[in-house]
């Protein structure tokens, strides 16, 4: 495993994340996520492997997430060897506390996310989305209260526009406020809308990148059209506006991964993993693991390095698209 620093910050992370949102209780609305039991071994490879940032939300698993998240710590590591980090703002209740980024929603939620995950502090502390019916200046204030208070060490955004990221960057700055230093983007093979500006922004900033979906939900790891899985054939296709997540021409993207694994006899996963973690922004990408091959093939991309002809193949079928879940009604 390889290790760096999260942005331009102190905290020491492993360069590949484990994506806690696979897991959850039964009945929390994703019928591919794996119970205490099932991720058992995924939480004993991650430790074995050295992967020591683990990633969740209080809305994954409606909050069951966070609570396997916790019981796996004391039961597969100790709470100093790994970088717990949440997020807020998604709906966990209908009380005016229960979501957004109100100075409310942040104290309760921190409060809530600590009882499930067992522990005193949390690590990163992410805001999920941008809140835009709440001022920039409380969510910034509270959130920085929250680490004054101990509660939390260091914050982190997600899925925004880079003008609202930089708003509240600067917020911060302004009033002597603590700052992010990590921002999660949608980024992939075919998901590439955050080079435009959002990795500019984070390279003069001194933020680092944790992309989630780097595989795009599986579909750069199998043949085009294999839907065997039972995530593959259960993921939606458009987001909540309609649009599509993934076009026609994706279809050449994902044949060049294989054939580039093929060539080097290696996975599909592993070319698409190597790609996402070559640009120089990106600090760890988050992999939501429900089989042990998931983890092995995102730490073996890390020895992976491709040849300018490869990178020219895997970019050259790429369409433009509107980034998805910026306020969609789609997810989290």
């Amino acid at each position: 495993m390889e290790y760096t620093r999260l942005g331009s910050s102190g905290l020491k992370v492993s360069r590949i994340a484990l994506g806690c949102m696979s897991f959850g209780k039964p009945n929390t609305g994703r019928g591919w996520a794996l119970d205490t039991d099932a991720a058992e071994p995924l939480f004993r490879q991650a430790v074995e492997l050295g992967i020591t940032l683990w990633d969740t939300a209080n809305i994954y698993g409606v909050g069951t997430s966070e609570e396997i998240t916790g019981e796996a710590i004391g039961r597969y590591t100790s709470r100093d060897q790994v970088v717990i980090a949440t997020k807020l703002f998604a709906p966990m209740s209908q009380g005016p506390g229960g979501g957004g980024l109100s100075r409310r929603a942040v104290f309760e939620q921190i409060d809530a996310s600590l009882r499930r995950l067992g522990t005193d502090y949390v690590d990163l502390y992410q805001i999920h989305r941008f809140d835009p019916e709440t001022p920039v200046e409380e969510t910034m204030e509270a959130l920085h209260d929250i680490v004054k208070a101990g509660k939390v060490r260091y914050l982190g955004a997600s899925s925004m526009w880079a003008w609202q990221f930089s708003k509240m960057q600067y917020t911060a700055e302004l009033h002597g406020w603590t700052k992010f230093i990590s921002m999660q983007d949608q980024y992939s093979l075919v998901a590439r809308e955050e080079e435009r500006e959002m990795f500019g922004l984070l390279a003069d900033q001194g933020v680092g990148s944790l992309p989630w979906s780097p595989l795009a939900a599986g579909l750069l790891t199998r043949p085009w059209g294999d839907v065997s899985t039972t995530r593959g054939s259960s993921n939606p296709t458009t987001d909540g506006s309609g649009r599509p997540l993934f076009f026609d021409s994706d279809r050449g993207t994902v044949d060049a991964v294989q054939q580039i694994a093929e060539t080097r006899g290696v996975s599909m996963a592993q070319i698409a993993m190597a790609w996402v973690l070559k640009n120089p922004v990106v600090t760890a990408p988050i992999v939501g693991a429900t089989k042990p091959h998931h983890l092995a093939d995102a730490v073996a991309a890390l020895d992976i390095d491709l040849s300018d002809k490869e990178v020219a193949a895997l970019e050259e079928h790429y369409s433009p698209r509107q980034p998805t879940y910026y306020g969609s009604k789609s997810g989290y």
